[in-house]
């Protein structure tokens, strides 16, 4: 037996382990002693379900084949991966006594869980922005690896060796991403954007080298570490933590907080470099999503550099929001605008250009600046249809976007009390009017629209008149308002009008009831633009 290269035991039918051979494994297993129990050499986190395995092996005398963590000899906290296979041999008088194996598997188990953690990994090029992939990555190493993950964002980047002084610490800050955390842990409690790490938790920043902190048995200190995570560590019953930093192109762009809690075995080096190849795996997917996100962060800043503050006359109240998509798409074609062609004319448009990218948003930025300057040119006489018109023709013309949808309107006094709305819809979603003493409507209830633009060069455009009362409001949006997935417009549309009727029912301001006209978060697909405009009295006429 001591030339097989596994240790050899057997248990009797009243449960006596008898080690038969034990040269068999690199390092020395712990035996029990003092009444205690086999079980106990097995790791806390393995131990239920090991129990589990162990009794229906005993109840259906089956045998038993599985990789367990088990105490090694002379470090309570020391554990080694132990493959062991156990078999029944009944005797003639029927009981059972189990002989079996165990062997070196540390090995083949770290291999095997790098591999399964390295499959869960792959999702992180597809995700949308650096919380998600962070999420991801947490998710993998929870809970099998390790209690708690916590990721935080490194400002601007690190670059190894550097230090910002005085007092001999850095002062990097870090916002607080993504956690995992295993059931039954306390919550992280919330933290500032501005969040300090503490000192340890710098120098692994700055050296850009994975950090394994033991904690003593009374607990995590205070010295080394922030005052907020040294309260959660304690309470959370941590024995260790693995700092690891995320590094790409030169530079810690993240800190990966890896705890072990509940009293647990801390991590080894084993475990720590185990977790350091599942984080070096981020740098790859995490440089392509910081790209895609700095993109997206442009062409954002492009896309609401365009949206500015709409203007106004007097007598109408205005208000206008942008809200991006909460999906991959974040950036897209959508816009608003409103311009005083005269001290009592205004012209009013909104539009959606197909596309959610930074050429969606950069035609945006083109065919708005082109719209508002025709408006101006034309003045506030101009029909709305002419002037789209002309978009339409100088658009084609520069081989602009495929298709732009857009509403332009002019408003003007009409009587005492009353504007007049002039409109011509280029494909788009209908107004909506609130009238003030009735139910809202959509002006398409009378006339249909005509076709989006870069449709055809030879279309007539057609212009609808509606007066616009005092207290009545006009509200224009983009299609991310109302259209969802598998779902019919009309019933989309139909939703709007009845949410808005009671909305309208409540009393709310202006602002305020825009607000409560977008969608639930889950629910938002795309870009959503909103421009609403509300009729008071003139101040010629309040005199």
């Amino acid at each position: 037996m001591s030339a097989v290269p596994q240790s050899v035991w057997a248990m009797s039918a009243d449960g006596l382990v008898t080690l038969l051979a034990g040269d068999g494994m690199a390092e020395r297993l712990w035996r029990p002693g003092g009444g205690a129990s086999w079980l106990d050499a097995v790791h806390p986190k393995d131990r239920g379900w090991f129990q589990r395995a162990w009794h229906r092996a005993l109840r259906q005398r089956s045998p038993l084949d599985e990789i367990v963590r088990v105490r090694l000899a002379g470090d309570p906290v020391r554990f080694r991966h132990v493959k062991i296979i156990a078999a029944p041999v009944p005797d003639a008088d029927g009981a059972v006594e189990w002989v079996g194996t165990a062997s070196d598997a540390e090995e083949h188990w770290r291999t095997r869980v790098r591999e399964k953690l390295l499959a869960r990994m792959a999702a992180v090029p597809a995700a949308h922005d650096l919380s998600e992939a962070f999420l991801t990555t947490a998710a993998a190493v929870v809970p099998e690896l390790a209690d708690a993950v916590a990721i935080f964002r490194v400002r601007g980047g690190v670059e190894a060796g550097d230090w910002a002084w005085p007092s001999g610490a850095m002062a990097t800050t870090a916002s607080p991403e993504r956690v995992g955390l295993a059931p039954g842990l306390p919550p992280l409690p919330p933290l500032e954007d501005d969040f300090l790490l503490g000192p340890v938790a710098q120098q692994a920043i700055s050296s850009q080298q994975a950090r394994l902190v033991v904690f003593p048995p009374e607990g995590p200190p205070s010295k080394g570490l922030s005052e907020a995570s040294a309260r959660w560590l304690r309470k959370a019953r941590a024995t260790g933590v693995a700092l690891l930093p995320v590094v790409v192109d030169g530079r810690t762009v993240a800190l990966a907080a890896v705890a072990t809690c509940r009293g647990n075995p801390p991590p080894d080096e084993a475990d720590l470099h185990l977790l350091r190849d599942v984080f070096q795996q981020m740098s790859g997917p995490l440089r392509r999503t910081m790209e895609l996100q700095s993109i997206r962060d442009r062409a954002l800043a492009l896309q609401q550099s365009f949206l500015t503050p709409p203007q106004t006359l007097d007598g109408l109240t205005i208000t206008a929001l942008y809200h991006p998509a909460d999906s991959a798409a974040e950036i897209g074609g959508d816009w608003y605008d409103a311009v005083r062609l005269s001290d009592d004319a205004l012209a009013l448009s909104i539009g959606d250009i197909a596309g959610h990218d930074l050429d969606a948003a950069t035609a945006m930025g083109r065919v708005n600046s082109l719209l508002r300057g025709l408006a101006y040119d034309s003045g506030p006489t101009a029909n709305p249809a002419t002037t789209l018109s002309r978009l339409d023709r100088i658009v084609q013309a520069l081989d602009g976007p495929s298709m732009i949808t857009v509403i332009h309107a002019l408003i003007r006094p009409q009587a005492p009390h009353i504007w007049r709305v002039t409109l011509s819809n280029a494909g788009h979603p209908p107004p909506l009017l609130i009238p003030h003493d009735a139910p809202p409507r959509y002006l398409h209830d009378l006339t249909a629209p005509d076709p989006p633009l870069c449709v055809t060069d030879t279309l007539t455009r057609t212009t609808f008149d509606a007066p616009l009362r005092e207290g009545d409001t006009l509200v224009l949006y983009t299609d991310g308002l109302v259209e969802t997935p598998d779902t019919d417009i009309g019933d989309d549309l139909r939703r709007l009008r009845e949410h808005t009727h009671v909305l309208v029912g409540r009393g709310l301001p202006l602002a305020t009831l825009i607000r409560g006209l977008l969608p639930s978060v889950q629910y938002r697909r795309d870009d959503i633009a909103v421009i609403a405009l509300q009729a008071g009295r003139r101040p010629a006429e309040a005199r």
